[in-house]
């Protein structure tokens, strides 16, 4: 019935910029470039971690994006790893594919010191409206 209060994990060190205005304004990190392989190594869940040069497919946007694209954005309470598509169709790093990723298909991923692994499942293509 109580929802239960999460902790406020810490932030990143750099300054952001607010991105969107008003109630739907989000604050976005402003990562150096020579920053991004570090920030990069510290919040990618899974394994093995991609490198910034490495390609990776967006389910939500359904297009490829190298990986050196990404951007970061505050929530409420934590930072989140988040495809250049985010602020299109809000893509996070669950939605990160391999690039040979067809819709449709199942993949499975292993986090990062564990033994869990995440199963994504696909449902295929979006209809498009016209």
């Amino acid at each position: 019935m109580f929802k239960k209060e999460r902790p406020i994990l810490p932030r990143l060190s750099f300054p952001t910029r607010m991105i969107g205005s008003g109630t739907a304004a989000i604050e976005e990190y402003v990562i150096p470039d020579e920053e991004k392989d570090r920030v990069l190594e510290d919040m990618y869940p899974f394994e093995p971690v991609p490198k910034l040069t490495d390609m990776m497919f967006d389910l939500h946007e359904e297009r490829p994006f190298q990986v050196q694209e990404y951007r970061v954005i505050r929530g409420k309470s934590m930072d989140y790893l988040v495809s250049p598509y985010f602020f299109n169709s809000g893509g996070t790093v669950m939605d990160w594919m391999p690039p040979d990723f067809k819709p449709g298909e199942t993949l499975s991923r292993r986090i990062r010191g564990s033994s869990v692994s995440v199963l994504t499942v696909s449902m295929g293509p979006r209809a498009t409206c016209h």
